[in-house]
C-alpha cells in the first residue's frame, strides 16, 4: 500500500513585507542617512560636547532632509507610470488605498529608520565629550513623525502627477516652501523645519501635537486621493486643524531650558568662577585656564565677587566669564583650546568697559595685563611698534618700563596697587587709576 505525502503551500509573504526588504524603499532609508551623515560631521566642532547643540543640528537638518524624503515617496508613487503598469493595476482586486499603503509606507519607514539610525549615531559620537546636562530627545519623535508625513504626501504626490520630473521638481519646491516658512510668522509655527532656538525645547505634548499636524493632513490628503469614502477624510482632517490651532497658541509649546540660567561655581578662587550648568563639567578646565590670573590676584581686593556666564550682562559684582559657546572655537570636542587667549580675555573682563579711556588709564591697563595674563599677540604687537616710527617706538618704552615696574614690586606693595586699580576701574573712575 503506498502512502502520498501532500506538501503543504509555503504561504506568500505580507505584500507589505516584500515591499520593504527589496526594491527602492530600503535605499531611500540609506539616501536620508547618507545625506545627513555628509552634513552632520562638517560641523561637528561645534556641536560635540554640547546635548543642547546636538539636538539642534538634528533638528535643523530638517531642512534639507525633509525634501528628500517627499522627493523620495514622489519617486516611489510615480512607480507604476514609469513601468507602464496602470492599467493593469487598475484590474487588480484590492481597494486603491491599500494598493497605495503597501508601496508607500515602506519608503516612510525607512525615511524614518534612515533619521533615527543618524540621532544613534550623532548621540554616540557626542557622548565621549559632553561636559554637562543630558541628552535632548524630545524634539526626536515629532520630527520623525514629519519625515514619515513628507514621504507619503509624496507618494501621493507621485502617483497624481503626470510627469517623471515630478520628484526632484517637489524636493525643490519643498525646499523653497520649508526656508521661506521660517520668516512668515502665520504658518512658522506649522513647520516642521522652523529652526531650534538655542535655550528653549518643547513641553511634553509639542510633539505630539506636531505629529498629530503633520501625520493628520497627510492622512488627510491620502483618503481624499484614494478611498472609497472620501467624507472619511474629515477625520484626520479635523486632528490636523485642532493639532495646528495648538501649536500656534503664542509660546505655548515652548519652554527655555532650567538649566540655560543656573550656574556652577568654584568658590575657592578670588574671583569665584562660575560656568553655566549647561556645561558644568567645564569648570574644572576654565578654573585651571584662569588660575595663573586667580594665583596672582590671592590678597587684592575691589575685584569682582565672580565671574559669571549666564549668556546676558553680569550684574555689578560680577564680570563676563569669556564665552565658552558657540563650541569650536574655545571648546573643541570638551576640549579647551587658546587657554592663554582666554585667560587674557577674562583680565579685560575683570576692568569693566568704560568708554575711551586717556594714556595714563591704557598704560596702567597694559601693565595689568602683561602681569595677570598677557596677550598671546603682545610679542607680535611689540615687534610691530620696535619696526614702526619714533612714535610707536617711544610708546614700547613707555609701556615696557611700566610693565617692569608692576612686575618688579614686592608683593605687599603690588596687592596694594592693584587694589586701588580695580576699584577705580570698576567704578569707572579714571581720575583714581594709580599711577605707574
Amino acid at each position: 500500500m503506498t502512502t502520498t505525502i501532500t506538501a503543504t503551500p509555503k504561504a506568500a509573504p505580507h505584500p507589505l513585507r516584500a515591499e520593504a526588504l527589496r526594491g527602492f524603499p530600503p535605499l531611500a532609508g540609506a539616501a536620508v542617512l547618507l545625506l545627513l551623515g555628509a552634513l552632520l560631521p562638517a560641523s561637528a566642532d561645534t556641536w560635540q560636547g554640547d546635548w543642547a547643540e546636538t539636538a539642534d543640528h538634528l533638528h535643523d537638518a530638517l531642512v534639507v532632509a525633509l525634501p528628500l524624503a517627499a522627493a523620495a515617496g514622489c519617486w516611489q508613487g510615480g512607480r507604476n507610470r514609469r513601468r507602464r503598469t496602470e492599467d493593469l493595476w487598475g484590474t487588480a482586486v484590492r481597494a486603491p488605498l491599500t494598493r497605495l499603503l503597501v508601496s508607500a509606507l515602506p519608503v516612510a519607514l525607512w525615511v524614518a529608520v534612515g533619521y533615527l539610525l543618524t540621532v544613534a549615531l550623532t548621540t554616540l559620537s557626542a557622548w565621549p565629550y559632553v561636559r554637562g546636562d543630558h541628552p535632548h530627545l524630545s524634539p526626536v519623535p515629532g520630527d520623525t513623525a514629519a519625515l514619515m508625513a513628507a514621504a507619503l504626501l509624496g507618494h501621493v504626490v507621485g502617483q497624481a502627477a503626470p510627469t517623471t520630473l515630478a520628484a526632484p521638481l517637489l524636493g525643490l519646491a519643498a525646499y523653497a516652501g520649508l526656508t521661506t516658512a521660517v520668516y512668515q510668522d502665520a504658518v512658522s509655527p506649522l513647520n516642521p523645519a522652523v529652526p531650534a532656538v538655542n535655550g528653549f525645547w518643547p513641553v511634553w505634548w509639542q510633539p505630539l501635537a506636531l505629529a498629530a499636524w503633520t501625520l493628520g493632513f497627510t492622512f488627510a490628503v491620502t483618503l481624499a486621493y484614494a478611498a472609497r469614502r472620501r467624507a472619511t477624510a474629515l477625520v484626520p482632517l479635523a486632528a490636523a486643524l485642532a493639532a495646528a490651532l495648538l501649536l500656534s497658541a503664542g509660546n505655548g509649546p515652548w519652554r527655555p531650558d532650567p538649566l540655560a540660567h543656573r550656574q556652577v561655581c568654584d568658590t575657592s578662587t578670588t574671583p569665584a568662577v562660575c560656568v553655566n550648568a549647561r556645561y558644568s563639567g567645564m569648570l574644572p578646565q576654565v578654573r585651571a585656564a584662569l588660575s595663573g590670573v586667580t594665583g596672582k590676584l590671592r590678597g587684592v581686593h575691589n575685584l569682582p565677587v565672580r565671574w559669571s556666564d549666564r549668556g546676558e550682562e553680569p550684574r555689578a559684582d560680577e564680570a563676563a566669564l569669556p564665552i565658552l559657546t558657540p563650541f569650536g572655537w574655545s571648546v573643541v570636542r570638551g576640549r579647551m583650546t587658546h587657554r592663554e587667549q582666554y585667560a587674557w580675555e577674562a583680565v579685560v573682563a575683570l576692568r569693566g568697559d568704560c568708554g575711551e579711556e586717556s594714556e595714563r588709564v591704557q598704560l596702567a591697563d597694559d601693565a595689568v595685563q602683561a602681569y595677570l595674563a598677557p596677550n598671546p599677540q603682545q610679542r607680535d604687537f611689540d615687534a610691530d611698534d620696535a619696526k614702526g616710527d619714533a612714535a610707536a617706538r617711544a610708546r614700547l618704552r613707555v609701556n615696557q618700563a611700566a610693565r617692569a615696574e608692576l612686575a618688579g614690586m614686592d608683593e605687599e606693595r603690588r596687592r596694594t596697587w592693584l587694589s586701588a586699580y580695580f576699584g577705580a576701574r570698576t567704578a569707572c573712575d579714571t581720575e583714581g587709576v594709580p599711577s605707574l
